[in-house]
């Protein structure tokens, strides 16, 4: 890969992200040529993101889960991102919609890594990607897409801008979440006093699948997961955007809730 290619996308990237533009899909010499480029512009990114003073990486996301939307957008994976430490907040909280340029809400499970997970050959399914969790709760993403228009939608640039992420609200941990259906456990939305059911089955089959999926995009990259860690695993429900005055609890069967609202 040319590093000077890289470095020119990363830059432009962080330059938009600091003036909050609206998002532009990269086109003509700042698109990426390949997945495995939009991945090290992500990186570098990060590094930069870093150097600069934004912060650190603290965790992993997961997007573009469904095997329709990755066929529209000619990729075979998920797509994964980083989510910065400072940005992941306990929840009950509170979020400024006027920090972002479009505030969405996703509602997922996050896994805490009980772990480091250095970069190997092996492949995680479900079942071991379990084993190296500490800890789970419901969770809301926050994400910042700043405005894009989605009718130019591509995988590309998504990844390379680090799939949108905007941070992370935790509720509180689940015990005894070992013994759970992972498949089957209902999840509610209550959004405004609207409810809206699905299932834990909706994030990739199993959210574990999700964090699976994660770990083996970074193993892929030469990455590490570290012990610690946050890893949101997809959301059950569609993404709602978010405006001033909304109220949202997310909950996962009788096991716990996280609540957020939604101030200018």
């Amino acid at each position: 890969m040319n590093s000077e290619r890289i470095e020119k996308i990363a830059q432009h990237l962080f330059a938009e992200n600091q003036k909050r533009a609206k998002f532009e899909w990269l086109k003509g010499d700042l698109a990426p040529t390949s997945l495995e480029e939009a991945y090290a512009v992500q990186t570098r990114l990060h590094s930069i993101w870093e150097s600069e003073g934004v912060g650190s990486i603290g965790g992993w996301k997961i997007a573009i889960t469904s095997p329709a939307m990755q066929q529209l957008c000619g990729i075979d994976q998920p797509c994964v991102g980083g989510v910065l430490e400072k940005s992941i907040i306990a929840g009950p909280t509170r979020v400024g919609a006027g920090n972002y340029v479009r505030l969405g809400l996703e509602f997922e499970l996050a896994v805490v890594l009980g772990v480091d997970i250095e970069p190997s050959d092996k492949i995680f399914d479900a079942s071991s990607a379990m084993e190296v969790t500490s800890a789970v709760a419901p969770a809301f993403e926050l994400i910042e897409d700043r405005a894009a228009d989605y009718s130019d939608f591509e995988a590309l640039s998504l990844v390379a801008d680090n799939t949108w992420n905007g941070g992370v609200v935790m509720g509180p941990e689940l015990i005894g979440w070992q013994g759970i259906d992972w498949v089957n456990c209902p999840v509610c939305l209550s959004y405004n006093n609207v409810e809206e059911y699905a299932t834990t089955g909706e994030a990739m089959g199993n959210p574990f699948n999700g964090l699976a999926s994660v770990l083996n995009n970074l193993n892929s990259r030469g990455l590490s997961a570290k012990q610690g860690q946050v890893v949101i695993t997809g959301s059950t429900l569609k993404t709602r955007f978010a405006a001033v005055g909304d109220r949202a609890q997310y909950s996962i069967g009788e096991l716990g809730a996280v609540n957020l609202t939604i101030e200018g």
